[in-house]
């Protein structure tokens, strides 16, 4: 199989950590209609997210929580050229090496970082590049959305660790930065954050009707913390935070001429 190019700066996985997978997989099955593919790795084996039948539907997986301190979470794994050289940087402008770069056998190296106002994301070199951008389907992660207590500097610190450009958009709730690298859209950054909560990065899914998702998101015993609204120019969405605890946002977009892409 040949080889996809690397796109610096996209978002390639989407992985929900959780103490109970299964209950999470049964949630997202019944509101995302995902599939639960085990993988073999090693000695173990890895839970895939699928939303098709076949491997290149494949958008991210579950893992159990390394720390038990930490409560249900989906971390966003996002492309770098040497994923080294961006720990290297990100700790050098503030961030924090949680674990140190590593091989994922068979699938390429990787590392887990905090940016310096704590929010946690994934930095990944796939060793046969990766997925190439195609247009957006119903239960695909499409945008990711960083909550921050200080978007100055974290729009400071992503352009010289990830290579981000941004741009201000103005909106009814204030200043919304969108990140881009080559010239394409992968996410965004706001000052949108509840109080007494930590800085987070959270995860877009495309869906095809927004209430419907959240109605039956409800009947599976989640929590709406954004009930169903439109965004004008945007698109509908809601936030949910499922059984698990772990939060992630449902989207039906505004049909445009879109420059992000999954």
């Amino acid at each position: 199989m040949a080889a996809h190019k690397q796109l610096p700066g996209k978002f390639v996985w989407f992985e929900l950590v959780t103490p109970d997978a299964k209950k999470a997989q049964a949630f997202y099955a019944a509101v995302l209609l995902w599939k639960t593919v085990p993988f073999p790795m090693g000695n173990s084996t890895y839970d895939m997210i699928q939303i098709g039948d076949t491997a290149d539907t494949m958008i991210g997986g579950y893992a159990p929580p390394k720390n038990t301190d930490r409560s249900a979470h989906w971390i966003s794994y996002v492309s770098v050229k040497d994923v080294d050289a961006t720990a290297e940087a990100a700790a050098k402008n503030g961030g924090k090496v949680i674990e140190a770069p590593y091989e994922i056998p068979s699938v390429g190296r990787s590392a887990r970082l905090a940016d310096p106002q704590g929010a946690e994301l994934c930095i990944l070199k796939i060793a046969k590049g990766d997925p190439p951008d195609l247009p957006v389907r119903a239960g695909q992660f499409f945008w990711n959305e960083l909550h921050t207590i200080d978007p100055v500097k974290a729009l400071t610190f992503y352009e010289k660790v990830l290579g981000f450009s941004h741009r201000p958009m103005e909106g009814p709730d204030g200043t919304y930065h969108i990140l881009s690298q080559a010239g394409v859209d992968r996410g965004g950054v706001t000052a949108d954050l509840q109080k007494g909560m930590s800085p987070y990065w959270l995860p877009y899914v495309d869906v095809e009707n927004p209430d419907a998702a959240v109605e039956r998101a409800t009947k599976f015993s989640a929590r709406i913390t954004v009930s169903p609204e439109d965004i004008p120019g945007i698109g509908r969405y809601a936030v949910l935070q499922d059984p698990t605890g772990a939060t992630l946002a449902v989207m039906k977009p505004t049909p445009m001429d879109k420059k992000h892409t999954a």
